[in-house]
């Protein structure tokens, strides 16, 4: 099985980065042909075999992979999956790869398999970090209904089926909207607690925007991939959930601006998932609502 990788940098990780590499290419078996996207800043610093695609403006996470991606060839196809890394993260054992390859073998129906990812200090995984409900044991795998933008492998016959990430996000909840149209097409998504990515921990609220895109992107992700019934009970439920959690005044302010938006700005094609494909989301442990 042909492996890629692709690594989004805005130039500022140059150590970061350079780490990742070696340890993409210390992988066992064949090698891992790697593509970094410089999304608004020029890639330097690379080892040479490394391609690189400097783009002259940020077009965001799912955009700058959107490239990575069809630098494999229509929809990746030159390969048979893709591997996307943050460019702040490690590949600490050399048989990830090899794990990857064995999965997709063993199971045709698996199209996308989440890592694990740790701190490299202290080894936890943080429960935001397991793409479940039930986040309590991060080193149970298991079926999952989304995955981790950074941390992942995805077949590319995925993107070929059901196209890439969406654009217009550019940052958040992107992966999910991957994923429901990967599960509406009879994709399976796994959670592997044996493939590890290290990554210092971080709060995903450091990013400026993170309020305002959370929200109007969870409004898009609605709209543009549930059947109508749900689309309100789903976002009054994180309506409620986000209000429960007790945010700052500044940052319920953004996330009001950000929710307002997602309902007058244009969220992309809506493709209303199966009914059957809810009901496999609900056996999974994760309904469409929550």
């Amino acid at each position: 099985m042909r492996l890629g990788a692709v690594i989004i940098t805005m130039g500022n990780r140059p150590d970061d980065l350079r780490a990742l590499i070696e340890s993409v290419r210390k992988q066992d078996g064949d090698p891992v042909d790697i593509v970094v996207v410089g999304n608004g800043a020029p890639v330097t610093g690379v080892p040479d075999g490394v391609r690189t695609i400097d783009l002259p403006e940020n077009l965001g996470i799912p955009g700058g992979r959107n490239v990575g991606i069809e630098a494999f060839g229509p929809h990746g196809s030159d390969v048979d999956a893709l591997l996307f890394l943050d460019d702040d993260g490690l590949l600490p054992n050399t048989d990830t790869a090899e794990l990857v390859r064995r999965a997709f073998a063993a199971d045709p129906e698996l199209g996308i398999i989440s890592f694990r990812i740790a701190d490299p200090d202290t080894g936890v995984t943080q429960r935001r970090h397991v793409p479940r409900l039930r986040a309590s044991d991060p080193m149970r795998s298991s079926r999952v209904t989304t995955f981790l933008g950074g941390a992942n492998a995805v077949r590319t016959k995925v993107f070929a089926e059901v196209g890439g990430l969406p654009d217009e996000f550019f940052y958040a909840h992107e992966e999910t909207d991957l994923a429901w149209r990967a599960l509406d097409a009879g994709w399976m998504i796994d959670y592997r607690a044996d493939m590890i990515l290290f990554h210092p921990t971080t709060a995903p609220s450091r990013h400026a925007v993170y309020h305002r895109m959370v929200a109007r992107n969870r409004v898009w992700l609605a709209r543009r991939n549930l059947p109508a019934p749900l689309v309100p009970l789903y976002l009054g439920v994180w309506l409620l959930l986000t209000l429960a959690r007790r945010p700052s005044a500044p940052a319920l302010k953004a996330w009001f601006g950000g929710f307002r938006e997602g309902w007058t700005s244009p969220c992309g094609p809506r493709r209303p998932m199966k009914w059957r494909t809810v009901w496999r989301l609900t056996r999974l442990g994760r309904p469409p609502v929550i």
